[in-house]
């Protein structure tokens, strides 16, 4: 498969296997093999994953033909921890780079093959690539995940993300501080009518509900606390872009690179903290959380002590 991609002012800059990464959304290591294996060439010549891209630069990649992408590969996954172990099912905390399930185009690792690896023996309901998966995360957003085991609570927990019954807890630096220092964003969410790779607010998108709540400002970024009511894709970091207070580091939706580049950021500062849901076979409440990963603490840090 071929596609020719024009490179956004956004990404002006950006070194190519990053920026390859956000436009194909697939891991920066799966954009670092196509380019390794000469697959990304402009004006006819393989690019290298350092350079740097050029806005309006026209890139031609070749996805080649692999083994079947809806294939789960057990596998080892690094960083994949196990933050709760029940008989219904495992909470993870799911590292950055991660996809949920495997799907066309990733060649990455993903959730279902990681705990496969491990041993797990997840609910066979719905697709056999998707088995167990009742909720996803991006590749590129880290935190708490919850993944079925049984029938039953494949079926209950789909049903429980369904009617929102879950509480969903994300923690993310945003650019700037929001004004108010509390509040909601309703906005609808859809596919962007000149990128087929990202998300806006349009009028006649899904509806989309953002609660959020200042924790810290450090001038230059806020450290916020989000509730999401609905689950788009790419929800929080649509809705704080079209604030004008994008995810520090997210490159794809307006953040500064200087500041990414300062806070030592390759992706957007965003983290699935807690989730909460009703146990599906006792009806007892359970929450799990997550501390923040190396990178998203590194970030944080320099912002809190004043070195950013």
């Amino acid at each position: 498969m071929s596609k020719s991609l024009v490179v956004p002012e956004e990404l002006a800059g950006v070194r190519v296997d990053a920026g390859l990464a956000q436009l194909l959304d697939i891991s920066r290591s799966a954009a670092a093999l196509l380019i390794s294996e000469g697959n990304v060439t402009s004006g006819g010549v393989a690019v290298g994953k350092s350079a740097k891209l050029v806005a309006g630069a026209l890139l031609d990649v070749t996805v080649p033909e692999r083994p079947d992408p809806l294939e789960v590969v057990e596998e080892v996954v690094e960083g994949l921890k196990i933050l709760l172990d029940d008989d219904e099912f495992v909470v993870i905390d799911k590292p950055v780079g991660v996809a949920a399930h495997p799907s066309p185009g990733w060649v990455g690792p993903t959730v279902v093959g990681g705990l496969a690896g491990a041993g797990y023996r997840i609910s066979t309901s719905g697709a056999p690539e998707r088995a167990g998966i009742v909720h996803r995360l991006d590749v590129g957003t880290s935190g708490v995940m919850v993944v079925a085991k049984t029938e039953n609570a494949y079926t209950v927990l789909k049903k429980a993300f369904k009617e929102r019954t879950v509480d969903k807890v994300y923690h993310a630096v945003v650019q700037g501080l929001p004004d108010p220092l509390q509040g909601t964003i309703d906005a609808p969410i859809g596919r962007h009518p000149g990128h087929d790779w990202r998300f806006a607010v349009i009028e006649d998108g899904r509806p989309s509900v953002t609660h959020y709540e200042v924790l810290e400002a450090f001038g230059k970024a806020t450290l916020v606390e989000v509730h999401l009511e609905t689950g788009r894709t790419h929800q929080i970091r649509v809705h704080f872009s079209a604030l004008r207070h994008p995810c520090a580091g997210d490159l794809t939706y307006g953040a500064d690179p200087r500041l990414a580049a300062t806070l030592g950021l390759t992706r957007q500062w965003l983290h699935a903290r807690q989730l909460g849901f009703t146990h599906p076979r006792t009806g007892d409440w359970v929450e799990v959380s997550s501390d923040y990963p190396a990178d998203l603490q590194y970030a944080l840090d320099l912002l809190a002590t004043g070195s950013a």
